[in-house]
């Protein structure tokens, strides 16, 4: 059974943010700034208010700007960073801080992705299924360029399709919660899309949608970063 206290965290932060250079170029995208901070620190007042209370964070591309930056504790909420010395993929950066998780479950966030959702209502949906894991999917009116996450009627992920023409559909929200182990078993040392080589496998085993409510951003490409300042504010204005 799952616990949010007691479940580590860990945050992909360890992303150059190319698409992203020609407005942020001197740091990763993690800490682009939005509302005159890093927008990392948004995903990570979000994990505190809900009680989380050790977070790794893997990092890569300018990993020593982002401890200087974020520091070993973020309010009440211990940081540990995992570096990488080479890129090694979403999978391969995401095994390699699953060795300082402490719980027998983690709850994955991507870092440039925010995604509003009640994550006690997530772990709760999580402990009354039998598969490795949960991923959160949120319904956006255009779905073509993150690509489709079809379910069946019992939220048991079908199949993930790749990026095709636009249209309404859900959308992985970028948060996982899956089993410690699960993540220690991705090959070590190698570079790997949790994407496109460990989710496939993940739904042969069983893997879950939690629909989320929303709102939703990803701050990859330049016009999405622009909305970022509005979004946030929209948002703390509703809480």
């Amino acid at each position: 059974m799952v616990e949010l206290n007691y479940t580590d965290a860990i945050v992909l932060a360890g992303g150059r943010g190319t698409r992203l250079s020609s407005v942020v170029s001197d740091r990763p995208k993690v800490l682009a700034e939005v509302l005159g901070r890093p927008v990392l620190t948004f995903l990570l007042d979000r994990l505190v208010s809900a009680g989380i209370r050790r977070t790794i964070l893997a990092v890569g591309y300018m990993a020593d700007m982002v401890e200087d930056v974020i520091g070993s504790r973020y309010k009440s909420m211990e940081i540990l960073y995992s570096k990488e010395a080479q890129p090694l993929g979403t999978g391969g950066g995401l095994q390699l801080a699953s060795l300082l998780v402490q719980s027998s479950h983690t709850l994955v966030f991507n870092g440039d992705s925010f995604c509003q959702l009640d994550l006690h209502g997530m772990v709760e949906f999580h402990n009354r299924q039998s598969g490795v894991g949960t991923i959160a999917v949120i319904c956006v009116p255009d779905a073509g360029r993150y690509g489709r996450v079809l379910t069946g009627p019992d939220q048991r992920i079908m199949r993930f399709e790749e990026k095709q023409a636009g249209g309404a559909g859900s959308i992985n929200a970028g948060i996982y919660l899956v089993p410690s182990a699960a993540l220690r078993s991705i090959p070590a040392g190698q570079t790997i899309s949790l994407e496109r080589e460990i989710f496939p496998v993940w739904v042969e085993q069983g893997l879950f949608a939690y629909q989320a409510e929303g709102p939703f951003l990803d701050i990859g490409l330049p016009e999405t970063y622009a909305q970022a300042s509005q979004f946030f504010e929209e948002l703390e204005s509703t809480r």
